[in-house]
């Protein structure tokens, strides 16, 4: 797992999800030069690349989140955040367990960046990513079943 760099060869990455092929193969350099996303790739031995993921900052409303976490939270009006704008797998490369390491290395950089975040926010592009991300315990958000999120407090567990 590393850092989006230009010797990467995009050009042949397919996950069967047009938006997130075409970004990762025209935008995704661009948004790293910019310091609009930190791209991350999974590179196999021979070059191939896997799959991607991608990191940001973002932030969220409190009226957003579900009551549960809101309990512990300061009264803002909006919490820092981390953003995984995209996550993917290469299509010839899925079902085995690729997707899951890509998020556990996104959780790791996100649990241990010095920058206060409250949560991994993710936005599900379709039922089956969400179950994906229920099954990794993210959480909906209270409107918007399609935004999910896991509390840095938990994902920092996972590393302790």
């Amino acid at each position: 797992m590393e850092p989006l760099a230009s010797g990467h060869d995009r050009s042949g990455f397919e996950s069967a999800v047009e938006v997130l092929d075409r970004y990762f193969r025209t935008q995704s350099g661009q948004d790293a030069r910019k310091n609009m996303a930190a791209p991350f790739v999974l590179a196999l031995p021979d070059g191939t690349i896997a799959g991607y993921y991608t990191l940001s900052s973002t932030s969220v409303q409190l009226a957003e989140l579900p009551e549960q976490p809101l309990r512990k939270l300061p009264k803002y009006p909006r919490v820092p955040a981390t953003l995984m704008g995209r996550l993917a797998v290469d299509r010839r490369l899925q079902g085995k367990g690729y997707g899951r390491l890509l998020l556990a290395d996104a959780l790791y950089r996100s649990a241990r960046s010095e920058i206060a975040s409250f949560a991994l926010i993710v936005d599900a592009k379709d039922d089956s990513a969400r179950r994906f991300y229920e099954r990794e315990s993210f959480l909906p958000f209270s409107e918007q079943p399609m935004k999910l999120f896991r509390a840095m407090a938990d994902v920092k567990r996972l590393f302790a």
